[in-house]
């Protein structure tokens, strides 16, 4: 029986020249901060060019992308994939899962209706120590992981696309 076909894509190739959209929310200013300065380190470790939006807070973040994503389309700028960067604590009110839900189901639904590269870098947690340990590049670099998740998927589409 012959082995599958595998396509896996690498996590430490370079993705030059792939053009990605960063789109923050800076609601905690310190904490989108070390998301960002995790998301490009490993852009430019990866070789990718890259853009920064900054927008109020997570609600922003799909219908911002979906505006950019669509104006550069068909442009020698087009987008690649997306990094969203943000952080929903969890406060007294039912707001946390209002602001949770709708920021990740937007940009999914961004992402799905266009074959958008994502990667969701959007903390949501119970604290602010918990999202000062998530967001430091030097302990949970979750701005790296959606980075490099971002970077992953363009890769897929790339390979899947040349067969």
């Amino acid at each position: 029986m012959a082995e599958p076909s595998r396509i896996l894509p690498s996590t430490v190739e370079s993705v030059a020249p792939a053009h990605v959209l960063v789109a923050e929310a800076r609601f905690y200013d310190a904490i989108g901060t070390a998301l960002l300065d995790g998301a490009v380190a490993a852009l430019e470790a990866a070789g990718a060019t890259f853009d920064v939006i900054s927008l109020p807070g997570a609600l922003e973040l799909p219908i911002a992308v979906a505006i950019c994503v669509d104006a550069a389309a068909g442009n020698e700028r087009a987008y690649d994939a997306v990094v969203v960067l943000g952080c929903v604590i969890r406060g007294e009110t039912y707001h946390f899962e209002i602001v949770s839900n709708e920021s990740s189901r937007g940009i999914m639904t961004v992402a799905l209706a266009r074959s958008l590269p994502l990667g969701n870098g959007i903390l949501t947690v119970e604290n602010e120590d918990q999202a000062i340990e998530r967001a430091d590049p030097a302990r949970g670099d979750k701005g790296g992981d959606a980075a490099r998740a971002a970077l992953s998927l363009v890769r897929l589409q790339r390979k899947v696309e040349a067969k």
